[in-house]
């Protein structure tokens, strides 16, 4: 069907989102999605397995027993008809949706271990992709366009950012709903980094959506020269759980545990009857969550919100709470995307807010431009916390709390703003060092904080005043003067040419 060819990564993100988008009609974006990245991930285990069965093929000859037996001890087998060519050898088929609903379950079957329930979207759906007829025109337009594409040569490292791209692309069109499965990468960037993953750790995300910020975290340590980390998440919408998992294969991370659940009212990652302790967790968790699941919160089996229950309608420090008590204690660390309210709001979230300041945890404090993400136009801050400030823990001593306050660091753009390199590197930069810069961030210590009732709000502390050049009045009125002749003459000019036009 098509040659092998090298994709320099702009290439294959090009032609892969073309081949996604191209085929949409009248589908919402936010579950056309589901669709495209599932045809994505088909076409991609059909060209692996292509290039395995030619490889075997090559050393073991027309023995297809061998060959079969040999692929199935590799990362996953293709059963007979579930192969991207089998369908495509199926594309006039009046029920091409059912045919491909069959082969992806086939795969799912004999890859249990690693792909059941991945392909979780239905292919025949009347309901979500029309009529007979529209579904198949859609379908076929999907084939033949991924049909076009090879890639059996392609790196885990060129596919899986060439499936984060994609992933950002249909959250531009699905609005609001695109926080659901994934943080705008320059900012899961900054958070990722600050983060400051280490070789050895493990790694989770409570609410992780497509998994993106995990994965950027691993990146992190892999730039340190090491692969010995572990990632860890769990995801309450399932169609983004399994959008999560793909990714993860996608970038040869199969050894990656993500669970599907809600975090906060079943939290699954726990070991010997407790709940897992991570040495670094990262989260965008979605902002002040309705109906959380407050009146279950008192009865929790493991005792997470003592410090306090959060406000039913705001599940912002139920997530916080919950990274904290599964980071490790006297180590582990946090990097948590928060709205601004949770630095300042009273009653409930006041109180955990005091308590954490008190235990010495919070580490910095760093506000965000606005209109960062689709979801929202409103300014955000990352909330990092470091359980090795506790008494015991390596920075014990550590008594002050930076503010960086950074929401001007940003790139205008049509939609909304853009964090460059740039102002990533300033950002880290500042909090790494600690550094105090004028208008721009500050360290506090624990008395000040308490001064201000254990408000955070960056403004508070770092003075971001602009004075405004004076004003020579005298000079503006004999600036006025001159012009006032000027204006005399206009005025008669135009009631001239009114006269002109019968207008009086």
């Amino acid at each position: 069907m098509v040659s092998q060819k090298k994709y320099t990564q702009e290439d294959l993100n090009n032609i892969l989102w073309n081949a996604a988008d191209s085929s949409r009609s009248n589908v919402d974006a936010g579950i056309y999605k589901d669709y495209a990245l599932a045809m994505l991930f088909f076409k991609y285990l059909s060209d692996l397995s292509k290039k395995h069965h030619e490889i075997y093929k090559q050393r073991f000859g027309s023995d297809e027993q061998r060959i079969a037996e040999k692929m199935k001890q590799d990362r996953f087998f293709l059963p007979p008809k579930s192969s991207f060519d089998y369908i495509y050898g199926m594309l006039e088929e009046d029920h091409i949706g059912q045919e491909l609903n069959k082969a992806l379950h086939r795969i799912e079957e004999e890859n249990k271990a690693k792909l059941e329930g991945v392909f979780n979207v239905d292919f025949n759906s009347e309901a979500v992709l029309g009529r007979l007829d529209q579904r198949n025109k859609m379908l076929r337009h999907l084939i033949k366009d991924f049909a076009k594409i090879d890639l059996s040569d392609v790196n885990d490292d060129i596919i899986g950012n060439s499936y984060m791209y994609m992933v950002e692309r249909f959250g531009v069109g699905a609005g609001k709903k695109a926080g659901e499965f994934f943080t705008v990468r320059q900012v899961a960037k900054l958070v990722a980094m600050l983060a400051q993953p280490k070789p050895g750790n493990r790694i989770g995300d409570p609410a992780c959506g497509s998994g993106g910020l995990l994965l950027l975290a691993g990146e992190e340590v892999e730039r340190q020269g090491s692969k010995d980390y572990a990632l860890y998440g769990q995801e309450s919408t399932g169609s983004t759980y399994q959008l999560a998992r793909m990714n993860m294969f996608l970038h040869g991370k199969d050894s990656a545990r993500l669970e599907w659940g809600d975090t906060l009212n079943n939290p699954i990652l726990v070991e010997n009857d407790k709940l897992m302790k991570f040495d670094v967790q990262v989260c965008n968790p979605p902002f002040s969550l309705k109906k959380w699941g407050a009146p279950n919160a008192e009865a929790d089996k493991y005792r997470r919100f003592w410090r306090g229950v959060p406000p039913k309608d705001k599940g912002d420090f139920a997530f916080i709470t919950h990274m904290v008590e599964t980071a490790k204690p006297k180590s582990g660390r946090i990097a948590v995307i928060v709205p601004h309210g949770v630095l300042f709001r009273g009653g409930a979230e006041g109180k955990i807010r005091k308590q954490l300041i008190e235990e010495n945890i919070i580490d910095a404090v760093i506000g965000l431009p606005a209109k960062l993400f689709q979801t929202t136009g409103i300014p955000v801050a990352v909330l990092l916390i470091d359980r090795s400030r506790e008494q015991g823990g390596a920075n014990e001593d550590k008594k002050e709390v930076l503010f960086i306050e950074a929401s001007k660091e940003f790139k205008p753009a049509k939609a909304k703003n853009i964090l460059t390199d740039e102002n990533i590197a300033k950002i880290y930069k500042t909090y790494e060092v600690r550094k105090e810069v004028e208008k721009f961030s500050r360290n506090v210590g624990f008395d000040e904080i308490a001064e201000n009732d254990f408000n955070l709000n960056i403004t508070r502390y770092v003075d971001t005043f602009e004075e405004e050049e004076p004003i020579d009045i005298k000079a503006n009125l004999k600036e006025l003067a001159a012009l006032e002749p000027e204006l005399k003459k206009l005025e008669g000019q135009m009631i001239e040419y009114l006269k002109e036009l019968g207008i009086n």
